[in-house]
Order: structure tokens, then sequence, then C-alpha cells
């Protein structure tokens, strides 16, 4: 499986700034790796990254890599033409990750937005912008 997209020149990405709360997240796909924040006293998964473990309150977290699958819980296809000359459709979706119930990543999905549809089983891959790697998503079996 091919984990890495060639970014778009066309639509150039607002990168994010890495701190140390989400820079494993904005980093890990240079390895092919999604980490998400994992509490090593109650082993909850927790994403967006906070402080403290939301179940037990502990600190015990690091950033640990999933497997990368997951289902679409919901999309929306955007048709607002934000760049002149680029197709303005492009999938937003709510990802909700195999690894635990209500983990939810917010991505794109490369798909067709005429073939979206939830429930449809994704998998990860990363678009390299700089020393940042974007989680995005697309169909199990596409590459």
């Amino acid at each position: 499986m091919n984990l890495q997209v060639e970014p778009n020149p066309a639509a150039p990405r607002k990168l994010p700034e890495l701190e140390p709360l989400t820079a494993a997240f904005w980093t890990g796909g240079e390895h092919g790796k999604l980490r998400i924040q994992h509490c090593g006293d109650c082993g909850h998964w927790q994403h967006p990254p906070l402080a403290r473990c939301p179940k037990c309150h502990g600190a015990n977290l690091s950033a640990d890599a999933v497997s990368g699958r997951g289902r679409v819980q919901t999309f929306t296809i955007n048709h607002q033409a934000w760049i002149k000359g680029v197709d303005p459709r492009f999938v937003f979706a709510v990802i909700a990750l195999d690894e635990q119930p209500e983990l939810y990543v917010f991505s794109n999905v490369l798909a067709d937005p005429e073939r979206m549809r939830s429930g449809m089983q994704v998998e990860v891959c990363f678009e390299r912008n700089d020393d940042v790697w974007i989680p995005l998503f697309r169909p199990v079996g596409e590459s």
C-alpha cells in the first residue's frame, strides 16, 4: 500500500504549527504511522490530544500508532470555489477509527464525491508538505 500522496500545487494547504501536544500527529506520516494520543494507565485513545486523559485524568500519555483504518461516520462535499481554476469539490469527513468507539479524526477523503457514503471503509495516507505530513483518507484498496 502506498501511504504517500502528492500535494496539489494548485491548492496549497495552510499548515499547522508543530506544537508539543500535536507534533506527533502531524509528523507520524514520515514513518507511515497515524499517531493518536493514548493513555498508558487506562488504555483510552484521545483525539485531539489533551494534557490529561479524559477518562482517568492521568498524565501518562503518549502518541502511539493506530491501524490507520476506519469508517466514514458522516461527510460533506465542498462546492465553494476557493481557488480559481481548481475543481472546488472535495470531501471533508468524520472518520471513526477502528481502535475505539467514538475515536474520530476529521479529514479529507480522496474519493470521487459521487461515490461517498457513510460507513465506507477508509485507510490513512499522507500528503507531505515540508515537515508536516497531513493525514488524509481514501477508500480501502485504492491507491
